[in-house]
């Protein structure tokens, strides 16, 4: 009896069996798909690898590859270049086709570019799709038919697309025989790897356990109940306010057409107008994650650099000694240090807080934004090239932002978005017993300092806030 014809499925951003446009395609072919995951030492040995965003992965990948186990199929391993790998893989198994989806990065495209013309050169067939978005790039244009550079008409046009829906997962797979297994064990297919053994430690929390199981169960959580108050909530980062899906939307361990089925299953429930309001205030934020990734596909130079071009040559100082406390949680600034230790301990931030901690990088302590950028890849769970560039871009006011000159107050952000000092108490126990309005403002008397063990100001925020603004003034309109 003849088998199946076989085809391989190549996971990158899509560590799931559900929602998964590629995986669906190749399974309306044959019931032969079997699943690879390649431990690309080009990713791996960056310096900017997060140890918390590994461990993630490894963990997602577990999942995986019990779940390809539990529909009768295969899920292989391997480590080394995916531009030999893939190809070769495929040619030993004898493969009908090779799928994946599009990826907007400078170096997933260029890899990807390579691996199709090795298989191509082998006479194998490549299917390739778009998944991690709700709308490929080339969906999305302005009316003079050129990518949008802001976000507002870009949501006016991107929510008033039809929306795909869900696909269906495979229910049953065929897996490789034992003679198929043990050539690929010729060929360097391994066992998973731990992220131990790959040189990554991270024994801190995660915010969000690995795996499509626990990415379901809270987005099941979040729609159910907290979506109706995101609209206000997401901007306390002492309240569980946000949705923490951004781990799993960065390994795609959850589809995003199954997350926005959920939003519109929300938005059907709501009774009010504010808990409309509310559930699109979270559309806007998916709106938000499209958007940097269809500007860094149509402008692959922001991943080295601003969008303004005159921020290039912006004068910034760099204090070396500025930048390690801040890295630290040692500016004397509480909300500020509160952040950056929720970092350093979890893996994780509050989106508020990302957003005074880079103005605060960037317009009080005059350090350029590529450095806070590239130290939150080190630290993130959800570390995202084009979210994370975008984020740092926007504080930065160099990148894609129609109103250029963006400063937060540290005590005025505090105030308004920790007005107990909960979030601040939490990350820095040792100022507990700090008054709630000293400990808001960051006017710690130099005796309650000196006796918690905690650095006065490095800067005065209203001193470096007009010095920024003139820094500013000369270099662009000088």
């Amino acid at each position: 009896m003849t088998s199946p014809p076989l085809r391989l499925f190549w996971h990158r951003r899509d560590l799931r069996i559900n929602d998964n446009t590629g995986l669906s395609q190749a399974c309306s072919h044959t019931p032969r798909v079997v699943g690879v995951f390649c431990l690309d030492p080009a990713i791996l040995s960056r310096d900017d690898m997060a140890p918390v965003r590994i461990h993630y992965m490894i963990g997602s990948l577990q999942e995986l590859q019990r779940s390809y186990e539990h529909l009768g199929g295969t899920l292989l391993i391997v480590q080394g270049s995916p531009i030999q790998l893939i190809p070769a893989l495929a040619q030993a198994l004898n493969v009908e086709a090779v799928h994946w989806h599009h990826d907007v990065e400078v170096y997933a495209k260029e890899r990807d570019r390579q691996v199709v013309n090795h298989l191509q050169a082998r006479g194998i067939k490549v299917e390739t799709c778009w998944d991690q978005l709700m709308h490929s790039p080339d969906q999305v244009y302005t009316q003079q038919d050129t990518p949008y550079t802001v976000y507002s008409p870009f949501w006016r046009k991107w929510v008033s697309l039809d929306k795909p829906a869900p696909v269906s997962a495979p229910t049953h797979l065929l897996g490789l025989t034992a003679d198929e297994l043990e050539q690929v064990k010729q060929l360097g297919a391994i066992a998973l790897p731990t992220a131990k053994d790959l040189g990554f430690h991270w024994d801190g929390p995660f915010v969000l356990e690995p795996g499509e199981r626990a990415a379901k169960n809270q987005l099941d959580g979040f729609t159910a109940q907290a979506i109706y108050d995101y609209g206000e909530a997401r901007n306390y980062p002492g309240q569980p306010g946000t949705a923490l899906l951004s781990p799993a939307l960065k390994f795609g361990v959850v589809g995003i057409r199954q997350i926005w089925a959920a939003s519109e299953q929300a938005m059907a429930a709501c009774n009010s107008d504010e808990a409309r309001a509310s559930v699109q205030t979270w559309q806007k934020e998916l709106a938000w994650r499209e958007f940097y990734q269809h500007v860094m596909y149509w402008f692959p130079e922001l991943e080295a650099g601003p969008y303004r071009s005159g921020f290039a040559t912006f004068p910034w100082e760099n204090r070396l000694d500025y930048f390690e406390a801040w890295c630290q949680g040692q500016t004397g600034y509480p909300i500020v240090d509160a952040a950056m230790r929720q970092l350093n301990e979890t893996g994780w931030m509050h989106n508020r807080c990302r957003m005074i901690v880079a103005s605060f990088l960037t317009k009080d302590l005059v350090i350029q934004p590529q450095w806070g950028e590239k130290y939150f890849m080190q630290h993130l769970i959800d570390g995202d090239v084009s979210s994370n560039n975008g984020g740092w871009q926007w504080s930065a006011s160099s990148g894609m932002d129609p109103k250029p000159l963006r400063i937060f107050n540290p005590a005025s952000q505090a105030q308004k978005f920790d007005g107990e000092g909960e979030y601040i108490r939490q990350w820095l126990p040792e100022l507990r017993g700090i008054d709630t309005a000293d400990l808001l403002t960051g006017q710690i008397p130099p005796l309650d300092r000196q006796r918690c063990d905690y650095p006065a100001a490095i800067v005065d925020h209203r001193v470096q806030q007009q010095h920024f603004k003139a820094l500013y003034q000369r270099h662009f309109k000088g």
